[in-house]
């Protein structure tokens, strides 16, 4: 364990470092917002605040990301900055995961998503080699990733097909969607075919899938959004970023109607983030699983271990 925290300690001065370098601003965002995350396939912690009421709203959710208030910073003008810290995820617990994680996500004031990739790689070679590792670098497209590895289009192929690929991995199938069965595959079937020493970067990915990213029209209408990965294991997450308050809070109702339709809890939209939407920069953004990358450097596959005490033990 002591080895794990000095690791953990140096990877967060590696972190500050590469960014002071740069010259994007650290700032510290709230834990605890009025809003929650509309995200189907994520679930918050919610807490009550039992204090003046004049204090604001008392139902309060941990936040899953800081992304909501770092994009209110950059509508209000900071510049490109970063958060590190932690982030919260009800559920969420097992041999990768851990309720309570420590999160890095900055963004790029006037970057697209493929320079915000090579920036995200440049981090993920320094931490590799603060532990004497290289790894090779492969960058493809969404569609050329599902050719190469299950030979089906993703944008063309029948559910029955994408289903018949996952060959003998038993899903119960009640109620999956095509971007669940899309997902299954990734996960399934695809993953564990990425090389152990080598960064795998997939961009363009369906606009069904594009959460807060922008889409780029065309046929078919792309998502500019892209996961990096370390081996067989997912690191971040990024987007160039969508500023259109209209389709934002479209999108947010569409996750509510998933959620309803699978009897999960309706959440408040986070209207503060919505109106300031707007007048957020052209920019791109990235969240990388900081205590994924530990477990990458020391080539664990148990989040435990790179941890001071895992939620278990807390």
């Amino acid at each position: 364990m002591i080895d794990a925290l000095r690791q953990r300690a140096r990877l967060n001065a590696l972190i500050r470092a590469f960014f002071a370098q740069r010259d994007v601003l650290e700032v510290e965002t709230p834990i605890m917002s009025a809003a929650g995350n509309t995200e189907p396939n994520i679930e918050g912690f919610r807490t009550h605040f039992t204090g003046h009421v004049d204090a604001g709203s008392p139902q309060r959710w941990l936040r899953t990301s800081p992304e909501y208030p770092l994009k209110r910073l950059l509508a209000a003008g900071v510049g490109d900055c970063y958060e590190l810290g932690r982030v919260f995820r009800n559920g969420e617990a097992g041999g990768r995961h851990n309720p309570e994680f420590t999160m890095l996500e900055w963004y790029r004031v006037g970057w697209d998503h493929h320079r915000l990739i090579a920036e995200t790689v440049e981090l993920v070679r320094e931490a590799l080699a603060m532990v004497g590792r290289e790894a090779s670098l492969r960058v493809l497209t969404y569609r050329e990733l599902f050719i190469g590895s299950v030979q089906l289009d993703p944008f063309s192929a029948s559910e029955a097909q994408l289903r018949a690929a996952l060959g003998d991995v038993g899903i119960q199938p009640d109620g999956l969607t095509r971007d669940d069965w899309l997902d299954l595959l990734m996960t399934h079937r695809i993953q564990s075919g990425f090389q152990a020493d080598q960064i795998t970067v997939i961009h363009d990915w369906p606009a069904t899938q594009a959460a807060l990213a922008r889409i780029r029209p065309g046929e078919p209408p792309l998502a500019e959004r892209f996961e990096l990965y370390l081996g067989a294991v997912e690191l971040a997450n990024g987007y160039h970023e969508l500023n259109d308050a209209v389709e934002q809070r479209q999108r947010f109702q569409r996750d509510l109607a998933v959620r309803a339709a699978r009897g999960g809890e309706q959440l408040p939209l986070d209207e503060r983030f919505l109106r300031a939407l707007p007048s957020m920069p052209a920019c791109a953004g990235v969240a990388v699983g900081v205590d994924r990358l530990l477990m990458a450097l020391a080539g664990t596959p148990r989040i435990a271990d790179v941890l001071a005490f895992d939620f278990a033990h807390a």
